[in-house]
């Protein structure tokens, strides 16, 4: 028997349990570990299929945090499983320096679904290091050093993207970083005119805020934005890490507003979450910097045969599926029972945001959110506050979610504010 054999055959959940904290606690990080536990992160995911996961003991879960966006076509979604293991029986990665068929084809249909005049694509392989392109092309391109960026934003923790996040408990203990970012309120129009100058290169934001409490922009000032980078010469950046394929009701977020960025980031459900791969979509005017700086991201893993390829099956999908319009459907289902509750439990519940399957409930303290990530753990359903503001637990589901699975999770969410609001009365009294 080979060693996957023997992992994969291994059934006793005790021991799994065990012997996987032990290896964290041992080798990779006591503190993540202590930190997954008090977020009721703690399930060792065994079974994956759907909208839900099982954990090692057979528990099943109805999963809303899917790693923020990555799982948009559902836990190990078997089309696009299928693609990977015939891609597989061919292929191995492919070398980054070379030219590959089908990088070409899922540039191509990036090109195709993105909005307006989108065209070029860079590829790598996470969030991260695609913000990384987009601000090496905007400084490139425009000559430019400054890059204008959101309080309370979250896009990344690798070298060029650590800047551009807007809290500072992530950037602090790794000072200096790079220069030249500046951070303004977000949805403040005023804001970003007075931050606009002769050194900003591009304005960068998320169309909806994910990890600063799924807070979405205004669609005028989305608009606004875009003419005042038109005015001053300025590129703007849409990180849709987070928003795109299908997650918020359209296929990208940016359509919602109708404008069009210079440059597009997008990564986690590219390819459906079962192969690392992300990009950076831009304009041919753009493109003229790759001329004198062709290699603008150097990434032995990104874009390979076998991601471009599992990415086309995701995208294939998607399509065929109208997971768009269905995340429109199910977001509008869960936004009415959302309300309902905010309206029975108005001490409990501030606020119901958000667009399609990416939705966020707003508590009036901090202790609410993990109080309420654990209470629904122990109803059937993962969930978790944003990083950046704990007040907000998000709802993210894979958009294959059915109509009876979203009024479990609503159900869910009724048991545990009931549980919260209890909680609260014992200890006032």
């Amino acid at each position: 028997m080979s060693l996957i054999d023997d992992i994969l055959g291994e059934t006793d959940p005790d021991r799994i349990r065990k012997e996987t904290e032990e290896n964290y606690r041992e080798y990779i990080n006591p503190f993540a570990l202590r930190m997954f536990k008090n977020a009721s992160l703690d399930i060792i995911e065994g079974r994956r299929e759907g909208a839900s996961v099982w954990d090692v003991n057979g528990d099943k879960f109805i999963d809303c945090v899917t790693g923020a966006g990555i799982f948009n076509v559902g836990r190990r979604n078997p089309e696009v499983v299928g693609a990977l293991k015939k891609a597989l029986d061919r292929y191995d990665m492919g070398g980054w320096i070379s030219v590959l068929r089908e990088r070409g084809l899922l540039a191509k249909k990036l090109a195709e679904i993105t909005p307006g005049n989108l065209k070029f694509s860079l590829f790598c392989c996470g969030g991260g290091e695609a913000i990384e392109v987009a601000v090496k092309l905007a400084r490139g391109h425009t000559d430019r050093s400054d890059i204008v960026c959101m309080e309370n934003g979250y896009h990344g923790v690798t070298g060029f993207a650590l800047p551009a996040t807007g809290r500072d408990v992530y950037k602090k203990p790794f000072a200096p970083l790079a220069p030249g970012y500046r951070h303004i309120p977000f949805n403040d129009l005023d804001a970003a005119v007075a931050a606009v100058d002769e050194k900003t290169a591009a304005i960068l934001l998320e169309p909806i805020q994910g990890e600063g409490g799924i807070r979405p922009a205004d669609n005028e000032y989305l608009r606004g934005l875009r003419r005042l980078c038109d005015e001053k010469d300025v590129l703007l950046i849409f990180d849709e890490v987070q928003t795109g394929f299908g997650r918020t009701g359209k296929m990208f977020c940016a359509e919602h507003s109708g404008v069009v960025p210079d440059i597009m980031v997008l990564a986690k459900s590219l390819s459906g979450g079962v192969y690392p791969i992300s990009c950076a979509v831009f304009t041919e005017e753009i493109s003229d910097f790759l001329m004198a700086h062709p290699f603008v991201i150097i990434n032995s893993f990104g874009g390979t045969s076998l991601a471009c390829l599992t990415a086309l099956a995701t995208i294939d999908f998607m399509e065929r599926n109208d997971l768009p319009g269905q995340a429109e459907k199910m977001g509008a289902r869960f936004m009415a029972g959302l309300f309902e509750l905010k309206a029975r439990y108005p001490e409990l519940v501030l606020d119901v945001r958000g667009k399609g399957l990416m939705l966020g409930m707003e508590f009036p303290e901090d202790s609410i959110g993990p109080r309420m990530a654990y209470q629904l753990k122990q109803n059937g359903v993962i969930s978790i506050y944003t990083f950046n503001n704990p007040r907000i637990i998000r709802i993210m589901p894979a958009l294959v979610i059915t109509e009876e699975e979203v009024d479990t999770v609503v159900r869910a969410f009724d048991v545990s504010l009931a549980e919260i609001r209890a909680q609260e009365e014992r200890m006032t009294s």
